[in-house]
């Protein structure tokens, strides 16, 4: 279930819940950007592939979800800044949000989450 996603803006839309912002982060450059830098995020990141992220310099806590091939979240944790998590080997994409965000949203192992906008071409 190949996916052809292109670096933009488009939304995160969770099973049986909320429709959220998403920035979407698949070229190296933005991957490797991710949220480093910044203050804060409204809604939040997808990045694909991936399968680890890491919170070296950020300014804040991130909850990070690991999602498999089929958009399902296969784990969840919150890391604070200046931490290296570990892969996990099922996972084909990471999203990035604000510590205590993803509970809000229903964003818990087993969800399928969908995503829309900034599809490229091929």
């Amino acid at each position: 279930m190949g996916r052809r996603w292109r670096d933009g803006r488009g939304e995160l839309v969770v099973q049986g819940g909320a429709t959220v912002p998403l920035e979407i982060a698949t070229s190296y450059r933005a991957r490797t950007r991710g949220l480093l830098g910044r203050d804060a995020v409204e809604g939040a990141m997808l990045l694909s592939p991936a399968n680890s992220v890491h919170t070296f310099r950020m300014r804040m806590p991130i909850d990070v979800a690991y999602l498999d091939r089929e958009l399902v979240v296969v784990a969840v944790r919150t890391m604070r800044p200046w931490r290296l998590g570990l892969p996990r080997l099922r996972a084909r994409h990471v999203l990035e949000a604000e510590a205590g965000r993803m509970a809000g949203w229903g964003v818990r192992v087993g969800v399928r989450v969908e995503v829309r906008g900034a599809v490229g071409a091929g």
